[in-house]
């Protein structure tokens, strides 16, 4: 009969129990049903959930961003990013953002954005094939879920004699005289659920440009489901290449403060709630012209096509132009609104009329269809209508179906 070595027993024992410990605990984490490991970072506000995240990269992480960073931040499409309040870059710094990476912002309104300070750059270089998206983490997203994407430059503005103002949410210094302003790169980015509103005067937009030189660029970027305004340009000097507004709840693009930038290949499609295709202000008339001397607003807009809601048509406008706007459209396509454009301004400090006499304000080549009213002016000048248009019938609009195939939706 063999002996039984009692030492050796208890060792057996012992690993087993071992064992069945790991097992118990590589099972745990496995599961769902226990907290993930957090690790706090305080440096910049990053905070990394190790046993997080969605993506299949065996390498991915879920980063939650917010903060103000004092040091450049680069995000990887392999991670799985969480914004869980407003992400400010300071001067100096650059926010460099992969092709195909997603951010997920919290829907929790206005105080959820993404900041480009002035002399800060976004390098967000996405791809038709793996564009960026900048969306709401709920599981039901709607409109104003977020706030949106910011950039602020040293390009003029007319809000202020000299110096900076301050913008509407997060109360940063944007404008200055440098019309060249470098404020880096977006490319294929989409802006989805943002608008969430502060108040009824402080609003975030899908992008919000606030005195951006014409030294950054920006091409392909679509704004889809907004609470405010799809882009809005608070002057500045920044261009616009291919840009894609799909129900936006107020504005689907709107210049104030003496924007003088270009918008070229547009395509915006309106919902049920709405208001104008283009909303333009040659100044801030909650501020005043306070420029030295003064300038309004002197944008062009060259190859846009336009579609209301067509069952609003009895009220609705496409073409807003106030507060002394200039401008030159050409190539536009407007198709079910009410009114086509409309000009308010008076025979002081809101001359839009008078634009439209001298020509610096006016539409070349637009077709209208199924618009009821083709102009309407409220201002202090008389004019006819070929004084503002000409070309009617002539606009074929953008190529959208070319363009914005495969990195937009909707």
């Amino acid at each position: 009969m063999n002996s039984i070595n009692l030492n050796n027993l208890k060792t057996m024992k012992n690993t087993f129990l071992t064992l069945a410990i790991a097992s118990t605990l590589f099972i745990s984490c496995g599961e769902d049903d226990t907290a993930d490991i957090i690790i706090n970072n305080t440096d910049n506000s990053v905070t990394n959930i190790v046993n997080g995240g969605g993506s299949t990269d065996p390498g991915a992480e879920t980063i939650y961003i917010s903060g103000t960073y004092t040091s450049n931040l680069d995000l990887l499409a392999k991670n799985n990013y969480i914004l869980n309040g407003a992400l400010v870059m300071a001067s100096g710094t650059t926010l460099s953002i992969e092709a195909g990476t997603t951010i997920n912002a919290l829907a929790s309104g206005s105080d959820i954005y993404i900041a480009i300070a002035q002399g800060a750059k976004i390098e967000a270089n996405g791809t038709a094939s793996a564009p960026i998206v900048m969306t709401s983490n709920s599981t039901a997203p709607k409109a104003g879920d977020w706030g949106g994407l910011i950039l602020l430059g040293k390009a003029p503005i007319n809000s202020v004699s000299s110096g900076t103002s301050t913008s509407e949410i997060g109360g940063l210094p944007y404008g200055g005289t440098n019309a060249a302003d470098n404020s880096g790169t977006i490319r294929y980015v989409r802006v989805q659920y943002s608008g969430g509103k502060a108040d009824g005067q402080s609003e975030n937009n899908g992008f919000s440009f606030y005195g951006v030189g014409n030294g950054t660029t920006v091409e392909y970027i679509q704004m889809f489901e907004g609470l405010d305004d799809g882009l809005e340009f608070f002057g500045g000097t920044v261009n616009v290449n291919y840009v894609s507004v799909i129900n936006a709840q107020d504005d689907s693009i709107d210049w104030t403060e003496g924007f003088s930038g270009n918008v070229t290949n547009a395509y915006i499609k309106q919902g049920v709630d709405h208001d104008k295709a283009f909303e333009a202000d040659g100044y801030n008339t909650d501020i005043g012209n306070n420029a030295s001397p003064k300038f309004w607003s002197a944008p062009t807009i060259t190859n846009a096509t336009v579609y209301g809601f067509a069952a609003d048509i009895a009220t609705s406008e496409a073409i807003r132009l106030r507060a002394g706007t200039k401008g030159i459209f050409t190539n536009i396509v407007l198709n079910d609104f009410g009114k086509g454009t409309e000009l308010k301004g008076d025979g002081g400090d809101n001359p839009t009329g008078t634009w439209a006499v001298d020509k610096t304000l006016h539409l070349n080549d637009i077709t209208f269809n199924n618009v009821t009213t083709k102009v309407v002016n409220q201002t202090a000048a008389t004019f006819t209508e070929a004084d503002l248009v000409s070309g009617i019938g002539n606009g074929t609009g953008t190529d959208y179906a070319t363009w914005g195939a495969g990195w937009t939706v909707n």
